[in-house]
């Protein structure tokens, strides 16, 4: 975006949004809770970390697997948000605020499964079947003919400026207006700039053509050029910035029923921001170039969590920038802080309150408190799964950035990288290596040895899950020989119970990972901790359970599955059809064949 320009300026033109920044406080240190969205859109509704809340990544709810040439296994971790979770929605419903969400949701398994927004404190929600799912991202059959008209009839009609309608900002506007008398929050996630890539409006492409110097495509199916040189993506870039401004513009041009005399903007707050770092290639697609910062979505280097974060509002100053590091973590209890909501006893927030900053020094990072009442000077992500680049925990304390790698490949990759993205001099922070290009953790040993320490005192709070050794690798590992098996398990109703053997290596964890609606579309695993009992494990499971498998932990972190289950793209079926089944689960025939 233009506000966001760091080296040259950015082929994208984002007028509505760069006023947006204007109008309030621009944060050059913005960052998602996770490189990825699901754990991010989670950890903003529900104020906890992702790796606190066992949601690292998308879709999750399946037993761990792995293919025998992967050395790690992602551990397991939750295909949703709680249903009992105390959202954002859920405690500004309680204090008398209309709630809307529209746009994309994708906090549970697929994006229509439970629990959804209105099991989640929403009263409104777009989040329906049908051609607006998606808005105007839903996909085209053909992106360089099926464009938009002019025609009443389109459901795209393109407008007078030549933008195409999207059903998920008309839904925004139908929510804001109706509910225009009584406080309302509204969760706008909007799909742009999620794939599919592309542009309904061909004016609009065939102008980041002739701007980029490229002819116009020829081949629906691919774009190869590298560096910000698509013009699909860069048209949905405006496009989005097209309807941030039709929000806008109706907050400032609405009447205030509340407040004669005022226009609704006047006692709005707006928070503009990201769920991951920019999706950089698909496919045979080259999206975009996060350059300078290296990387993208699924990475934690910095191109995949440094995201836009702007907040605009009623005494928050205009035409501010500030260099004090912020995360989606911190919209829960900063808008709690607004609206003037206690948080809710016991809920636990991992985000600071950031209205002190907003309303006060912007510059100054003493005034973001944490949980235990001090500055904040530290952050944390986890992704403990295969991506850009793999299996990661991350901390950033000050001016120095920690990646701590778990797939180090025979020495391939180093176990620790230590970067130092700014300098701060005199209260300012200087740019000094946001590209992540310079690795000083064997210049600096001792450094890159306290944050790691630190990185692992702060995931051992969160009882964050760790990658695994593959058991079932093929190729050798130290200690392979040494793992544990089963020997035998029983099932008595809802109880599991294994015998285990151990061969030179001590058990020290296990787990149950049992599905609800096994065999069936709708499969889901969840995990229950096992009893360890002289050489054996023990397990009760919710009676809706109908398959199980025993993952056991050895000292030496290889995990071992009881039965095997077959990786996903080989299974063919379901995880069930090699699981232990719970007496005669639905969907399974006597005979224990699915159905």
């Amino acid at each position: 975006m233009g506000c966001y320009d760091i080296d040259v300026p950015c082929p994208m033109e984002t007028p509505h949004i760069d006023a947006l920044a204007a109008r309030g406080v621009l944060f050059r240190n913005g960052y998602s809770p996770a490189p990825t969205c699901a754990p991010s859109r989670c950890a903003i509704m529900s104020g906890n970390h992702p790796a606190r809340a066992q949601k690292t990544h998308v879709v999750g709810g399946d037993p761990p697997v792995a293919p025998v040439n992967a050395r790690l296994v992602t551990p397991w971790y939750s295909g949703r948000m709680p249903e009992n979770e105390l959202t954002l929605a859920k405690v500004l419903r309680q204090h008398g605020y209309a709630t809307g969400h529209t746009g994309k949701w994708h906090m549970a398994k697929d994006h229509f499964a439970f629990p959804g927004p209105l099991d989640q404190g929403f009263e409104f929600t777009s989040h329906r079947s049908g051609f607006d799912v998606r808005g105007v991202q839903s996909g085209m059959e053909n992106r360089i003919k099926d464009f938009a008209t002019d025609q009443p009839s389109d459901p795209y009609r393109l407008d007078a400026e030549g933008f195409p309608t999207d059903p998920v900002t008309a839904a925004s506007l139908e929510f804001m207006e109706a509910n225009k008398d009584k406080p309302f929050f509204l969760y706008y996630a909007t799909w742009l700039v999620h794939t599919p890539i592309h542009s309904r409006s061909k004016p609009l492409l065939e102008k980041y053509c002739e701007k980029l110097g490229v002819a116009f495509p020829s081949d629906p199916g691919e774009w190869t050029l590298e560096g910000q040189k698509n013009p699909y993506y860069c048209a949905m870039v405006e496009t989005l910035d097209h309807y941030v401004g039709q929000l806008v513009e109706f907050l400032e041009t609405t009447d205030d029923p509340r407040n004669p005399g005022h226009k609704l903007i006047d006692n709005t707050c707006i928070f503009f921001t990201s769920d991951n770092g920019g999706m950089e290639g698909s496919g045979k697609e080259v999206i975009t170039d996060n350059a300078p910062l290296d990387k993208g979505k699924m990475s934690a280097k910095e191109g995949g969590v440094r995201v836009p974060f702007l907040v605009a509002g009623p005494g928050i100053p205009a035409g501010k920038e500030s260099d004090v590091m912020v995360n989606g973590l911190d919209l829960y209890p900063t808008i709690l802080s607004m609206c003037g909501i206690a948080k809710p006893e016991g809920k636990h927030l991992d985000g600071a309150d950031l209205l002190p900053l907003l309303t006060g020094a912007v510059d100054d990072p003493s005034l973001v408190l944490d949980q235990h009442g001090t500055p904040r000077t530290e952050m944390v992500w986890h992704y403990p799964h295969a991506g850009a680049t793999s299996f990661q925990s991350t901390i950033r304390t000050g001016d120095f950035k920690l990646i701590r790698n778990y797939d180090t490949q025979a020495g391939k990759v180093p176990p620790l990288e230590l970067y130092r993205l700014i300098e701060t001099k005199n209260g300012k922070a200087v740019r000094l290596d946001f590209e992540e290009a310079k690795n000083l953790a064997a210049e600096l040993p001792e450094q890159a040895a306290a944050l790691d320490a630190r990185l692992t005192e702060i995931l051992a709070e969160m009882q964050a899950s760790l990658p695994y050794l593959n058991s079932d690798c093929k190729f050798p590992l130290p200690n392979k020989e040494n793992v544990p098996s089963v020997t035998e398990h029983k099932v008595d109703g809802h109880t599991v119970t294994a015998t285990f053997q151990e061969h030179g290596a001590r058990v020290v964890r296990a787990d149950v990972i049992y599905a609800i609606h096994g065999g069936e579309h709708a499969e889901e695993w969840f995990r229950a901790v096992g009893e360890i009992d002289n050489g054996m494990v023990k397990a009760t499971l919710p009676p809706e359970a109908t398959h199980a498998y025993i993952n056991l932990v050895d000292e030496n972190n290889f995990l071992v599955s009881h039965p095997k289950p077959v990786p996903a793209a080989e299974k063919g079926n379901t995880y069930a059809s090699a699981a232990i089944p719970l007496g005669r689960p639905a969907g399974v025939a006597p005979d224990g064949t699915l159905r």
